[in-house]
């Protein structure tokens, strides 16, 4: 059985908006190891939406953008994605897979049949997951930035207190720490 690993760019004050990170060759490099290393990504419907709105374009070369990044979305295009919506049944992009049904089930069995492990990247989806006990590992990336408004991580609150177990903690040259837990049982 694979675990689950909630990653996502956070600010010190909890903003989980994605324009609030800093985008350099290191988060970058940070990201691209943690979907090399997982088996599947897992995603609400906003955030497969608003990947699919960009990254497939970029993998078919038809945005111009730095040859790293050209090849992070190739890597992404083909890595298996799995979309909980219970709003939308259709998803088009390369390798895109929908999680129907009960969330707990649905997760549990990604988990089961991915012993490489999920990478969920959702904030809201996260919330919803951690309510269900579903995650095992974080992997926070912490940027050195105070965003002063939202949406905020575990921002809906959860039931009860998570103890976490620091695996590692390693700074980067642009102030942003990369923050590596693992939930205690």
């Amino acid at each position: 059985m694979g675990i689950l690993t909630f990653c996502i760019n956070v600010t010190l004050d909890g903003c989980i908006d994605h324009e609030e990170g800093i985008a350099d060759d290191e988060t970058h490099a940070f990201f691209t190891r943690l979907m090399d290393e997982s088996g599947a990504m897992l995603w609400g419907r906003v955030t497969y939406e608003m990947m699919e709105s960009y990254w497939p374009a970029v993998a078919r070369g038809n945005v111009e953008v730095p040859p790293a990044i050209r090849e992070w979305a190739v890597k992404l295009d083909a890595k298996p994605k799995y979309v909980v919506s219970s709003t939308r049944t259709d998803f088009p992009w390369t390798n895109s897979h929908h999680i129907a049904g009960d969330l707990r089930t649905g997760v549990q069995k990604l988990k089961d049949a991915t012993p490489a492990g999920v990478l969920l990247c959702s904030g809201k989806l996260a919330n919803e997951l951690d309510r269900l006990d579903l995650i095992d590992e974080y992997q926070l990336l912490v940027h050195a930035r105070i965003a002063g408004h939202g949406p905020t991580l575990y921002q809906d609150g959860l039931l009860s207190t998570r103890r976490l177990e620091l695996v590692s903690a390693k700074p980067l040259r642009n102030g942003a720490v990369a923050m590596h837990y693992r939930r205690e049982r």
